[in-house]
């Protein structure tokens, strides 16, 4: 099965507000795009991907994700995360009403190619399925089948959210890239031990990033 991938993200200038103990509000923006970079990159060179739609207003992070392959979808609804992929997957299904969709994070700069595609495959066995983030609270992936709405519905606890609204939770081993999301200076620590692509890693090296 080959996957279109939603990918939103919210403008630059207000992301990673929980990275203020590490990254400065000048850092912040690129940091956030960096992170996007480098998950879009990956998940382009992902087999099981077909193509990657990202839903944002922010005109540079736009011709910075456009430049590496990706279709930009604007933020029409502009009413938050669940408007902005919903408005995404039905985009993409105006085209290609059967297609497989996926909502992805766009803080994912570890992320490994054939950790998605593994991911994406066990998905592929139910008409909806979610991965948990490494904190086991969040989601960090959420697909729907042909013939399945995505039916998004992140935030808080969005792991409890999205099994109580039947989608299956994936289990599968040896997936870490795709969990570690981004949020804290512990978070990115974490994603740097595991290895982040090469635009995070030089906008880090920028960062005093403490121990503890």
């Amino acid at each position: 099965m080959q996957w279109t991938l939603v990918i939103p993200l919210k403008p630059l200038a207000r992301a990673k507000s929980r990275l203020a103990d590490t990254a400065t509000d000048g850092l912040r923006p690129g940091l956030a795009l960096a992170f996007a970079q480098d998950t879009v990159a990956a998940a382009l060179a992902c087999q099981a991907v077909k193509d990657v739609a990202v839903v944002t207003d922010d005109a540079v992070a736009g011709r910075e994700l456009a430049a590496l392959g990706a279709r930009i979808v604007p933020d029409t609804p502009q009413s938050g995360l669940n408007a902005a992929l919903r408005h995404g997957a039905s985009v993409v299904r105006v085209s290609r009403p059967e297609s497989a969709v996926a909502a992805l994070n766009a803080d994912l700069p570890a992320l490994r190619p054939l950790e998605l595609s593994r991911v994406l495959d066990a998905a592929a066995e139910f008409p909806r399925a979610f991965l948990a983030d490494a904190a086991a609270v969040g989601t960090t992936l959420l697909a729907a089948a042909p013939g399945s709405e995505l039916a998004p519905v992140f935030g808080p606890d969005s792991r409890a959210r999205h099994a109580a609204s039947g989608a299956v939770e994936l289990r599968p081993a040896g997936v870490e890239s795709v969990r570690q999301d981004v949020d804290t200076g512990a978070d990115l620590r974490t994603a740097l031990a595991l290895g982040v692509g090469p635009r995070t890693a030089a906008a880090a090296a920028r960062l005093l990033i403490p121990d503890q």
